[in-house]
């Protein structure tokens, strides 16, 4: 009987591998809260434990403060030498202490600074810290400060005491966990589990042929839970299932004319999206502030330029441009004023550049670059002082540049050599450090 229910049964549901188990993924979402939960707690708690530590460890500073300031301040002003080493040696060999250290005012004289470090300490950053002024009352009404006195705590004593701390936290919460686990998984396999994998084998015997077959669970309690429900939804289930064939060959027939009309409009959308990315890939190789082309669309055609440029023997130089003291501009103007200057900038730029193949890009911030394929040096030499030339006619403010009332250029020039260039990177670079001459030259120039 059992070979025949097993021939009966579906073949993608035969195949499927019984490895799941309802008790095992509840088991798994409540240790996975229980972890989450367990976290959280230690991590509130590790910083109530954190805030305590430094509590503790301020105030046995600030008693070891009491006990040694007073011996301190006499030795420093009876000039005990002798006294004040035991006592700073004292104070570095306490336990919370990581490092003090003492500065010896004397007038007229450099201050003289004693220090002392815990054996192991090596810096610290979250330890608290007392900073002391050592006074004296050499007479009656008068008090005369002979040294400053910092005590800083030891970090490496605050993380031992806290990982104490948190390992005994984790280990409780860990211990909850694994017992609330263990519980839960006993009882939902009991009571949910072995009925659940019940009505996933009557499940999978279902064929057409047998959907009139009801679903019965025989449980001893006669309690309506929510299995009773599954239970008779199951076989309302399967009843609606056997009206829903009847009409599905009905249903079937209508979705056929339908699939032709819904291929066309999903083309239809189709070239529509092709369109929007077509746009959208235009928009991205675009800087929005300037309009100008931006480091990826620079990229794509400097390759091209400068290998075209080696084929045919031709000349090919590249202008780098800066705006001089933007930083300052911006400083002194605003952002937004600092934004139009760049519109402006590139504006001049775009209308004296507009011949074929020449491209004007902006790198970033006040950085622009120009491809000049067919130019050689003089020539890209005379582009770059009429830029320079024309944006400075333009006359706009810039009262914090220390070259010029208005808005400069500093401007580097490098031209294609084939015998000794292979890669654009090198033309590149000739031409940015020709930029780092015309600034260290003065800036508002073109150097070559």
């Amino acid at each position: 009987m059992l070979a025949e229910s097993e021939s009966t049964r579906p073949e993608h549901l035969a195949a499927r591998p019984r490895n799941g188990s309802l008790a095992r993924r509840l088991v798994m979402a409540t240790l996975a809260f229980c972890v989450l939960f367990t976290v959280a707690t230690v991590t509130v708690r590790t910083w109530f434990a954190w805030s305590n530590n430094l509590a503790t460890m301020n105030a046995e500073l600030n008693l070891i403060d009491q006990v040694f300031q007073g011996t301190l301040s006499k030795a420093v002003w009876e000039m005990d030498s002798e006294a004040l080493q035991a006592q700073i040696d004292s104070v570095a060999l306490a336990a919370p202490v990581g490092r003090v250290e003492l500065r010896i005012l004397r007038p007229g004289r450099p201050a003289e600074v004693l220090e002392r470090q815990h054996p192991g300490h090596s810096g610290s950053i979250l330890a608290p810290a007392l900073h002391r002024q050592l006074m004296v009352t050499p007479y009656p009404g008068a008090n005369e400060v002979v040294g400053e006195l910092t005590i800083e705590g030891d970090e490496s004593l605050l993380w031992k005491r806290l990982w104490k701390e948190v390992g005994i936290i984790m280990l409780t919460q860990i211990i909850q966990s694994l017992a609330l686990a263990g519980l839960i998984m006993g009882m939902f396999n009991r009571s949910v589990t072995l009925h659940v994998r019940r009505i996933a084998r009557h499940l999978e015997q279902l064929t057409p042929q047998n959907l009139k077959q009801h679903l019965s669970l025989e449980r001893r309690s006669n309690a309506s839970d929510e299995l009773d429900l599954l239970e008779a939804g199951v076989n309302d289930l399967q009843d609606k299932l056997a009206n829903h064939l009847e009409r599905q060959t009905r249903d079937e027939i209508a979705l056929a004319a339908s699939r032709d009309q819904l291929a066309e409009l999903v083309e239809q959308r189709t070239a529509q999206l092709k369109a929007a990315n077509i746009r959208l890939e235009a928009l991205t190789r675009f800087d929005p502030l300037t309009g100008l082309a931006n480091r990826r669309h620079f990229d794509e055609l400097k390759e091209l330029e400068f290998n075209r440029a080696l084929r045919h023997q031709q000349p090919f130089s590249v202008l780098m441009c800066d705006i001089d003291f933007f930083k300052l501009y911006n400083d002194t103007y605003g952002h937004a004023v600092g934004d139009q200057c760049l519109r402006d900038v590139a504006l001049t730029m775009s209308a004296l550049f507009s011949r074929s193949g020449e491209l004007v890009a902006r790198l970033g911030g006040e950085e622009f670059a120009v491809l000049l394929p067919g130019q050689n040096r003089q020539q890209a030499l005379a582009s770059g002082e009429r830029l320079r030339e024309l944006l400075e006619n333009q006359r706009l403010p810039h009262s914090a540049s220390v070259v010029s009332p208005y808005v400069t250029l500093s401007i580097g020039i490098a031209e294609l050599d084939a015998a000794t260039m292979d890669r654009f990177d090198q033309l590149l670079q000739s031409a940015d450090k020709a930029l780092y001459r015309a600034k260290s030259q003065g800036r508002n120039r073109c150097v070559i």
